[in-house]
Parts: C-alpha cells; structure tokens; sequence
C-alpha cells in the first residue's frame, strides 16, 4: 500500500472504533528513540523515518510533527501524501495538544495506544482533549497493527553478558545501589521499562534494535532480588549464570500478570514508563519520581571511563585512515556518499572490541550536508567531487565504549566566503563550549549558549541541541542531562559523557558541523578556589580540518586551543597509524595562526 492507502485503511479502523482522531506517536512500548522494525508504526504510516515524530490522523487530514533536525528530511518523505508537516518549536506552530484542543469536538475521542505514551503523556493528552469536550481512549490494541498485514516480528536475537572488566561494577552491587535510592524515595519495588536502563542494570547488552545493544525487556527490582521479563530462548546458560541468584528470569509475556500483583508503594517514573504500565499497577500504591537508574547510569565510573578513552584512540585512528583515504580518493573520482560511508564502516570494522555502528552514518555532500540528520539511500546518492564541504556524522560500538563524531571536510582547496565564515563560527562555539568551565549544579541550558555566540553575532542559528549525553557500550544517545535550549533542570555531574557540537546549515547549498565528545570532570585549577569548577576534557581523537577556516575570525586563544589538541592528537594516534598515514596525520595536524 502506498500512504495514501495505509491512511484510508486506517481511518477505516477509526471509524469502527469510534475515533474521531489517532495518534500515532514514534516510539515503541519501552518508550525507545530507535525502534526494532515490528514497532516503527510511524514511519510504516507516513513514509517519514525520522527518529522523533508523532503523527495525528483525522477523518479529513493528517499532520506530523517533528523537531528541527528533520524538517528538510520530512518536507521531501512528506511531500504528496495529503500530511501536513509542523515543525515543532517554530514560530505559530502549535503543540500537538494544542492542536486537539482546537481541533477536536465535544463527545469525540482521541485514540492513542497506551503502551505508546508515558504516564505524563497521558496526563498531558488528557487535559487537552478534555479543553474541546473530548476524551482519551487508551487501549492495549493499535489500529496500525490492525492493517499493517506484513508487519515483522518481533526480535529475537542472542543476548551477551558484558564483563565486569568492561562494565566496573558487579550486577548485585547496582542492584543493592538502586534498591537503596528506591527505599530512600519511599518505596518497596521499582518498575524499569527503558531498555538502556535495563541493560547496565544487569550488564547484558543484545542485537534487538539496529545500532543500540539492547534486549527486548522489562525488570521489577525489590529488596528480595530481581525480575528480568525476556524471551528466555534469547539466554544462555553462561548468560544466566552471569545474572546470579538474585536475578529470576521470567518470559517477556509475564509481565502484565507481575505487574497486576505488585502491592505496597511501588516507584515509578511517568516520564519513561508508559500508560499501560502505570495502568497495570492495579493493587500497588504508585510512587510517582525519577528513576534512580538515569543519573547512576550517566555517571561513568573509572573503568567505563578508561574504557571510553581506548575507544576513542582506536576510533580516531579509524577515523584518520578514512580521512587519508578519502583525500587520495575523491580526486581520482567514484566516491560517492554510500561507498564513503562504507570504507569509513570498514576501518572501523578492522578494530578490536568492535560491534558495529552506534548510528546509521549521516554522510552528506554539499546540499545534502544541510539536512541535519541525513540517511543516504541509493536514490539520494551522489558522487563527491575535489569542491564544495562533505560532512560525516559517524559513531561504533565497542566493547569498551562507545563513540560518536562529527567533522566537515573541504573536498577542494578553494572554500567559498559563506562556508568559511559559518565554518569558523561553528569552530568558535565549539571551543567556547570545550573550554568552559563552570559550578557544580550548572544544567546544560546554560552552557549551550557558549556554542552558539558567535553564530548570533552574525544572525546565524542551528536547529538542534549542541550536546547530548552518551552511553558506555550503550545507546549513543543518552539522558538524563543535555546541552540544549530545552535541557531538563539535571545538572552536569563529573563522569558524564556529552557531546559537543555545534553546527550551520545552509539548505540547498551545505552542511557544517563539528562534534567531539567530552567528559565532565573536576577542574583541577580551581579545586582549592572558593567555589571549585567543573571542566570538559575532550575525548575524541580526529583532525578538524583546518582548510575551511577563517584566520581573521579566530583569536590567539583559539588557535593555542586548536593547535594544542592537534598536538595531542598526533601523539597518541600517530602509534595506531602506518606511515603514509601517519604522515598525512602529521600534515593535518599542522599547527596554524594568524
């Protein structure tokens, strides 16, 4: 069926349900950015793939929401489907609970799958509805299942223990520290739907979901042990072993029935577990607070730490040898953006501890570079020439750690005066950010203005967060705490891994974005001070290119910084490299001024 049809069967399905209008949001039962194949419902609807998007359908239309990352990506996937696109956070667009309250009748009902929304989602939804007259139906059935009659199954693939070598600390040690935070909020038992949480929690990772190493399941932690809901075909012996006594294992199916017998006050966070699960909780007492999980989980501890920094050094001398490559390749011609990005997946690939990419790679050339989160296919594909600025966004998953890294290369030596000035601008924020220092406490609204200052003094913007937190050997993207204009009120805590990148787009024209990754720690120079700082220190191991830049925009503290991490660069990669790349590497870590 094409989407037109898929509309027009659903709306079939509406219509005997009683539905005046149904939300299709884009994640999945455990509330998930990237989704095993048998849940993308969204995108099966509306042809748009994006990783974040709701979309709503009427009896007589449809709209799609979505952020500033994809409003390129979804005008083109949306373009001729009858979908109106919202582009969420811009001037005169309302929310989507905005729109229902205008939109629908008194008596009508809004349908929406339970299992899809958060407790707070439902809450929020509910008031809305309830402005017009209206009402919420949330049901354990989806009425895209319903006409989705090649939908896939659901996943089942191995899952592995990680090794406390890797991992740092023992299952029974965070269970005994979550139990504690739970007892300490007032409870007797915690409910875990997110499949991150649940993996550090029981130091297992699996192959369920495209580029993050997780396993389908949910968890219920007491102080008489734990319960790991999971297809039980997916566990070894050695698996189980690993789990220990204090772990029972159930089937992925028995959790609605364990749910329905948990009484006494039960902890709960509505902003992860969804409707269904709150629901199910029908004799408990709920507790209604954040998950203990989150902040345990961001704060890396020395061996996550250490492993992430050996990540990063064999990850840049992937990056370097794809760098080398690249530069000796495009002149001769054949390169195109899909061979790109499977000669960079190869390097990585030939590296120890890899397990794959931590996101589908977003290899844009020119044009294409504009579209924030741009996924080439066979039909987008084009050939990169010896001109113009060709960014790659590109990350992997070891066993030790996990990476993510963004650089923007000149594919020829002249740059145009537009890209230089963005180019440098970007390069500005992103050492403001990577120098900063600041007070304990301090949330990542306040530093993310340090990326875009310079930007603002030329009437420039990006449309997207500057940093996002990042897992170890785990999801690539990773909360609590961000670097964002919207960063929830969670303070930068020493151990967290964020990104840091900020970026320009020009659509029709390029693309520009430079992304390290940082680690929050103690500033050493001000530990005796009246008020200690905290400090970034940069993990990530890979030349910026240096061609695009403006020299008379940057000071004399900037080009210290920037030749200094150069330095630091070709010292620790140039023993991964042989020497035609070492000598490259050497080149591009050339030091510069004015």
């Amino acid at each position: 069926m094409n989407t037109a049809e898929k509309l027009a069967a659903l709306r079939g399905r509406m219509k005997a349900a009683g539905v005046a209008a149904y939300l299709v949001p884009g994640t999945d039962p455990h509330q998930s950015e990237y989704l095993p194949a048998c849940w993308e419902r969204r995108a099966w609807v509306s042809g748009f793939n994006g990783s974040n998007g709701e979309l709503l359908v009427f009896a007589g239309g449809a709209a799609l929401w979505t952020d500033g990352r994809y409003f390129l990506q979804a005008e083109e996937q949306l373009a001729g489907t009858g979908i109106e696109l919202m582009r969420m956070g811009e001037p005169d667009v309302p929310t989507v609970e905005a729109y229902l309250a205008k939109t629908l009748r008194a008596d009508q009902a809004l349908g929406v799958d339970a299992r899809l929304i958060s407790g707070a989602r439902a809450i929020a939804l509910e008031k809305a509805v309830a402005q017009a007259g209206a009402r919420l139906e949330c049901s354990a059935l989806n009425l895209v299942d319903e006409v989705w009659t090649e939908r896939p199954l659901l996943p089942c693939e191995p899952v592995r223990a990680l090794a406390k070598k890797f991992a740092g600390e023992a299952v029974r040690s965070k269970l005994s520290r979550v139990m504690a935070a739970v007892r300490a909020a007032g409870a007797g038992a915690h409910v875990i739907t997110m499949l991150d949480a649940i993996a550090w929690l029981f130091n297992i990772r699996g192959r369920d979901v495209d580029f993050n190493p997780v396993a389908l399941a949910y968890a219920i932690v007491t102080d008489s042990g734990a319960s790991l809901f999971i297809d039980e075909t997916k566990l070894s012996a050695g698996v189980r072993r690993h789990l220990g006594a204090d772990v029972t294992v159930q089937p992925y199916a028995a959790f609605p029935g364990a749910l329905a017998q948990l009484d006494g006050k039960v902890l709960v966070e509505p902003a992860t577990a969804s409707e269904w699960v709150i629901r199910g909780l029908g004799k408990a007492q709920i507790v209604r607070g954040v998950s203990p999980i989150g902040r345990m989980k961001a704060r890396k501890n020395e061996i996550e730490l250490a492993g992430m920094r050996r990540a990063h050094r064999r990850d840049g001398a992937a990056m370097v040898n794809f760098l080398h490559w690249l530069d000796g390749a495009v002149p001769k011609g054949g390169v195109t953006e899909i061979s790109a990005a499977e000669q960079l997946a190869a390097f990585r690939a030939a590296g120890e501890h890899f397990k794959g990419l931590s996101f589908r790679t977003i290899s844009g050339y020119a044009a294409h570079g504009a579209i924030i989160h741009y996924y080439v296919t066979p039909k987008t594909d084009v050939p990169l020439k010896s001109k113009g600025l060709y960014l790659v966004d590109s990350g992997a998953q070891y066993l030790d750690g996990t990476t993510d890294i963004t650089r923007t290369v000149a594919l020829g030596e002249r740059v145009g005066r537009a890209e230089k000035e963005a180019y440098t601008r970007v390069l500005k924020g992103h050492i403001a950010l990577a120098t900063a220092k600041f007070p304990k406490g301090v949330t990542g609204a306040r530093l993310d203005t340090l990326a875009r200052q310079y930007l603002w003094q030329a009437g420039l913007d990006y449309n997207h967060g500057t940093g996002h937190g990042v897992g170890a050997y785990l999801n690539v993207h990773e909360g609590p705490q961000s670097i964002s204009p919207r960063s929830q009120a969670v303070a930068l805590e020493a151990g967290n891994i964020q990104s840091n990148e900020p970026g320009y787009y020009e659509p029709g024209r390029f693309g520009i974005r430079i992304e390290n990754l940082v680690e929050v720690i103690e500033d050493e120079a001000t530990a005796a001070s009246v008020r200690p700082m905290q400090a970034l220190a940069t993990l990530t191991l890979c030349p910026i290119d240096t061609k695009p830049i403006d020299r008379k925009l940057m000071s004399d503290a900037e080009f210290k910084w920037l030749n200094g991490y150069h330095r630091r660069v070709r010292r620790e990669l140039s023993p991964l490299l042989d020497g035609p790349c070492k000598r490259w590497l050497q080149r591009a870590c050339a030091p510069i001024g004015l």
